[in-house]
């Protein structure tokens, strides 16, 4: 039987290169976008919002205006590069003067990732979702972080007070306005974990919670969260125009909601990561040549930012499997040398063996999957993950 990759029984194919793609510059991390912590971050939102409200001890890093009210909207894959690509179709939100800036989001580009940065306020490396799925250490096991594993406590794997706690702590009204399944999930608890939350599992469920949650106490923040956008996108694709029509739907949303909210509240509205489509032939599965299960115990991360988990000794030699299968298609590193670049910030010691033994980030549009492991990578358009431009920005929009 011959393999996937080629080559006879018993005898390992080749490592054959994936296709051309568009041209890479002479070094590959020039390729990739650094997360800007402390600088103009994701995780700089809420206390940015939390200074503009008056909180002591905050440090409005983004220029918020004051404002006893703030309403802080997350868009599931509402990249910066995306949306001035198709204005057209968002004429509320990219309208003159609203779009203040970029912000970048940690690594990886993933949604558990960025809300918990959101929430906390912190970088990764502090607290420690780094990654849609990663190693629970000293186990052979992986934490979904969206789905989460019963056994893992969330205060536990993500100690650190969270900025809605500090904010509730200060006298502030804190809101989440979110799906009713997320109420009490491993995720909510970790990153998210302050105040109250309200169920919303509609536009107009979201709607009439934010408006009312917005008007408690003297002073308020709500989080409001909104995931269709980045639905469609990993299904469709975001070159596909159901992705087009999703966007205008959500700005419709949007220019509803700032229409509905007091005068007083300021509505900021930004993304957790942006989204690039990655087509059939620039992904490759970790099982279609057996060189590149070799040395591999577990696999986890995301597609564009891969986690290999390998057996004692072997990183060495699956960094260098991997390096001339992908070639200048991704950026391959020890996980050591990783935390070197300061991807995830600054790593906590428990929070080290999360990370894989492995990284790869992808440079271009190339993925890399794992189809035995999870099934429904291979039915997804659209992906993100990595550290490049298309994935890393997200804008900051503000309609006071």
């Amino acid at each position: 039987m011959t393999s996937p990759e080629g080559g006879g029984p018993g005898t390992p194919a080749p490592l054959a290169p994936l296709p051309p793609s568009a041209p890479l510059p002479a070094s590959a991390a020039s390729d990739l976008v650094l997360p800007r912590y402390g600088a103009g971050a994701l995780s700089d939102v809420v206390p940015s919002a939390l200074a503009a409200l008056g909180v002591e001890g905050e440090h409005d890093l983004l220029g918020l205006p004051p404002s006893d009210r703030y309403v802080v909207m997350l868009v599931d894959g509402l990249g910066w590069h995306l949306l001035h690509r198709h204005a057209e179709d968002a004429p509320f939100l990219t309208g003159e003067g609203r779009i203040r800036r970029s912000l970048t989001v940690g690594a990886p580009s993933t949604t558990s990732t960025s809300l918990a940065s959101l929430g906390t306020g912190l970088p990764p490396g502090r607290h420690g979702i780094v990654g849609y799925t990663m190693a629970i250490p000293g186990t052979d096991r992986l934490l979904n972080t969206l789905r989460w594993d019963t056994t893992v406590e969330p205060l536990v794997w993500q100690p650190h007070q969270t900025a809605f706690e500090r904010g509730v702590q200060a006298g502030v009204a804190v809101t989440t306005v979110s799906r009713k399944a997320f109420r009490g999930s491993g995720i909510t608890v970790a990153g998210l974990r302050g105040g109250e939350f309200v169920p919303a599992d509609s536009a107009g469920q979201a709607t009439a919670g934010t408006v009312e949650a917005s008007r408690r106490g003297d002073r308020s923040l709500v989080y409001l969260y909104e995931g269709d956008l980045d639905w469609t996108g990993h299904r469709a694709g975001v070159n596909s125009p159901a992705w087009r029509h999703q966007l205008s739907a959500l700005d419709h949303f949007a220019a509803r909601l700032r229409s509905a909210l007091p005068a007083d509240v300021v509505l900021l509205v930004t993304g957790d990561h942006g989204m690039l489509d990655v087509a059939p032939d620039r992904r490759v599965d970790v099982d279609s040549a057996p060189q590149l299960r070799a040395g591999v115990r577990m696999v986890g991360g995301d597609p564009r930012l891969r986690y290999l988990y390998t057996h004692e000794g072997a990183a060495g030699d699956v960094v260098a499997t991997w390096r001339e299968r992908l070639g200048d298609g991704a950026l391959v590193l020890g996980r050591d040398e990783a935390i070197a670049t300061g991807w995830f910030g600054e790593v906590e010691d428990r929070v080290r063996p999360r990370i894989g033994d492995v990284v790869i980030a992808a440079l271009d549009e190339t993925a890399v999957e794992c189809r035995r492991d999870f099934p429904m990578e291979p039915l997804m358009v659209g992906w993100h993950g990595s550290l490049t431009a298309e994935e890393m920005l997200v804008p900051l929009v503000v309609a006071d």
